[in-house]
């Protein structure tokens, strides 16, 4: 396959064509950080949080949705990054409930480990703290929509690899919610298959296997992988 040649960090770094911007840094040792990004899925570009700055572009594009191109000039850490990172977590953490010490989760959060990263002890917007439903209908699994950020990995991986499109996106901004069908109790679905990948794929307490210890609350990579692969 072609190769092409675009700098990194300063460091020139060999890429495929076709290959994104996120994939060639972090082979060649960049940590860009992600949420929605999940491998082997269509790349969403939803967010936001691995903006990377090009050389010759108008404003920082998403790593993960943008293709890598020859004599391309990256910078993957900069002030300006890091304040548009933190922006975005504190905005996620503001939209809906994220109480942390009483989550399934804790301690295994992709979110709470980003708001870690990036120092952010204190949020300074105004939480909406909005009336979100929690529906447990499903006999193994239930969904949380206080924990829930939108990144639409359960969407996903419920289209691209299970093939059942159970899950969909309701509505719109702030008030959007990840709907269930013709949005009905998940425990009356009629396309869920009990496969639970939504559930591995799920970064935070969003999705979760009833009565599962929280030390076995984490995100299965292997199990992910090997679904994957046998889908190619």
């Amino acid at each position: 396959m072609p190769r092409l040649t675009l700098t990194i960090n300063n460091r020139s770094v060999s890429a495929r064509r076709g290959e994104s911007i996120l994939s060639a840094a972090r082979r060649s040792g960049s940590d860009i950080p992600t949420l929605c990004n999940l491998g082997g899925l269509i790349p969403a570009g939803a967010c936001r949080v691995c903006l990377v700055e090009v050389a010759g572009y108008p404003r920082p594009v998403p790593a993960c949705a943008t293709r890598a191109e020859q004599g391309m000039v990256v910078t993957t850490d900069t002030e300006r990054l890091t304040a548009a990172r933190r922006m975005i977590v504190e905005l996620l953490l503001a939209e809906r409930n994220h109480s942390c010490a009483v989550c399934v989760m804790n301690r295994h959060c992709q979110l709470q480990d980003l708001a870690a990263r990036l120092g952010i002890d204190h949020v300074r917007f105004a939480f909406i703290s909005p009336q979100a439903g929690v529906d447990i209908s499903h006999a193994r699994f239930g969904i949380d929509h206080n924990r829930c950020i939108l990144c639409r990995r359960c969407v996903r991986v419920c289209d691209e690899i299970e093939g059942a499109h159970t899950w969909d996106v309701d509505g719109r901004g702030a008030a959007s919610r990840i709907i269930c069908d013709l949005a009905q109790p998940w425990g009356t679905s009629t396309t869920c298959t009990g496969c639970g990948k939504c559930v591995q794929a799920c970064p935070t307490g969003a999705l979760f296997e009833k009565d599962a210890p929280t030390q076995k609350a984490t995100i299965d990579m292997e199990r992910l992988s090997e679904w994957r692969r046998s889908r190619k």
